[in-house]
């Protein structure tokens, strides 16, 4: 038979048995908090990249960030980036104030273009106007949402396509804030490229923040002076065909809208 003291070390044996495997699996319970913790983490620093990754791609295609989206005469850049191509002297705009009508479907538009802030931009209009350019012209584009709604008018073949024999810059009276008032009238550009201005105009039908690029902001060559409500109540208000709309929120008009005419004096 075992003496008491036998007995005693073999409890304490025990016990310190007992003792190690305790800590054994804390050790080993914490190993795997540990290693869970550590997948968790990287897992979530992952999702943390794809939603950031994410976020600036919807920002930059479909949201503000588009640089802006804004309108644009043509996917591409001008060629011949920094030359004026078919444009007129800006000395036409003769520096002063042209006022006249602008005809789309049958909303009749008051207009005053400013041949002093802008000459070249104002001057490609008259050029235009005379040229007898824009009539039958389509407005192809259209952004209705808020705090970004404009009209854009004016592309060679109604798609948004520019003119490869016109182009010019640079970007004139464009607001150094980049906000846009409703009835502004500013020149549609090729993002980046400030001597892209072409035929192409917008027409902002409600306040819009149009951030500027490399190039600047886009050419202010006047505003309506009469006729927008009409304008939103008979055209823009009845929205975008939901068949041409993109990834950027813009598309044709429900409405299909022409230029029928244009005057300036």
């Amino acid at each position: 038979m075992a003496s008491n003291r036998d007995q005693r070390e073999q409890r304490e044996a025990r016990e310190r048995l007992r003792v190690y495997q305790a800590r054994q699996s804390v050790h080993q319970a914490q190993g795997r908090r540990r290693r869970r913790d550590n997948l968790i983490g990287i897992i979530g620093g992952i999702v943390v990249a794809a939603l950031a990754i994410t976020t600036q791609v919807l920002y930059f295609s479909v949201g503000p960030g588009v640089p802006p989206p804004a309108p644009s005469a043509s996917p591409e850049a001008s060629d011949d980036a920094g030359q004026n191509v078919g444009a007129p002297d800006p000395s036409l705009a003769e520096g002063r104030t042209w006022t006249g009508e602008l005809v789309l479907n049958d909303v009749t538009l008051g207009i005053s273009l400013d041949g002093a802030a802008a000459p070249q931009a104002v001057s490609g209009w008259i050029q235009d106007q005379r040229d007898g350019y824009f009539v039958g012209k389509t407005c192809h584009r259209l952004a209705n949402s808020d705090g970004f709604s404009f009209l854009q008018c004016g592309s060679l073949d109604g798609t948004g396509a520019s003119d490869p024999d016109y182009h010019y810059g640079p970007v004139e009276n464009a607001p150094a804030d980049g906000v846009y008032p409703a009835g502004t009238i500013a020149m549609a550009r090729v993002g980046g490229d400030g001597f892209s201005n072409g035929h192409q105009f917008f027409i902002i039908t409600a306040d819009t923040t149009l951030p500027g690029d490399a190039a600047g902001g886009y050419s202010v060559v006047g505003s309506v002076t009469s006729g927008l409500d009409q304008l939103i109540q008979q055209i823009t208000s009845a929205g975008i065909d939901p068949a041409t709309l993109g990834q950027d929120g813009t598309g044709q008009p429900a409405i299909p809208t022409t230029i029928t005419s244009l005057t300036l004096q």
